[in-house]
């Protein structure tokens, strides 16, 4: 074989074997924007850096498998909800403690799937691989809940806080936690935090259509709707 023919052949080979890696790097991206949806973008804009980015979603994807996750039996998933809902009745009187036990529930729900809950960025690490289309809801209501602390939230606020728990609450609870006969219903109150008893039920679909955070849709349904 002459030396041109082999520089051609050497060229060739370099060029399928760039190739191959350039396809194996577009899978494995097409599979992390599958897996993490929104998150990815965020993780990119947070970075800089795209290639740093996909390094730290690969590690969130190893850790994730080495969690023991469980999955909620029926009796706890009844407990759970029936919970919820006296969250919601709660809100008519009390705004500012219902969203408080909204997040201390919230958190007891995500210790029970096996996550581990120390560590809020963390968490919410966690939480991406498997809950990434409602992380930004869990942002949106933890920063409010933040802001109820120090006071600085209109009840307003509050109902969006305790909407967006909610998305995050029925993804990681497997149904929609509003509805439940059992429950007795919201007594009406003086202001517009009461909704009446004929109110309909509204599914988690349709309160997704609530939030003023990024990626989040922007009608406004009452989060104490049953």
């Amino acid at each position: 074989m002459s030396a041109t023919a082999t520089i051609v052949l050497i060229v060739v080979v370099l060029l399928v074997l760039a190739a191959i890696v350039l396809g194996v790097r577009a899978m494995r991206r097409r599979k992390l924007q599958q897996t993490f949806g929104p998150e990815y973008d965020r993780v990119v804009a947070d970075t800089g850096n795209r290639t740093e980015a996909e390094r730290e979603l690969h590690e969130r994807t190893k850790r994730h498998a080495q969690l023991e996750l469980r999955p909620l039996s029926g009796e706890s998933r009844a407990k759970y909800a029936t919970a919820w809902e006296e969250v919601q009745i709660r809100f008519v009187d009390n705004p500012k403690e219902a969203v408080s036990t909204a997040d201390e529930l919230v958190t007891a729900l995500i210790a029970e799937r096996g996550y581990p809950t120390g560590d809020y960025d963390e968490r919410l690490a966690n939480l991406s691989v498997e809950h990434a289309a409602t992380l930004e809801h869990y942002r949106a209501a933890h920063e409010i809940s933040r802001r109820s602390k120090n006071d600085e939230t209109e009840t307003e606020d509050l109902r969006q806080a305790l909407v967006h728990y909610r998305a995050l609450f029925a993804d990681l609870l497997g149904e929609d936690p509003v509805g439940h006969a059992s429950t007795p219903a919201p007594r009406p109150a003086a202001d517009d935090t009461a909704i009446t008893d004929d109110a309909p039920a509204r599914t988690v679909h349709e309160t997704e259509d609530t939030a003023t955070e990024p990626g989040v849709a922007r009608s406004r349904p009452d989060a104490t709707s049953r």
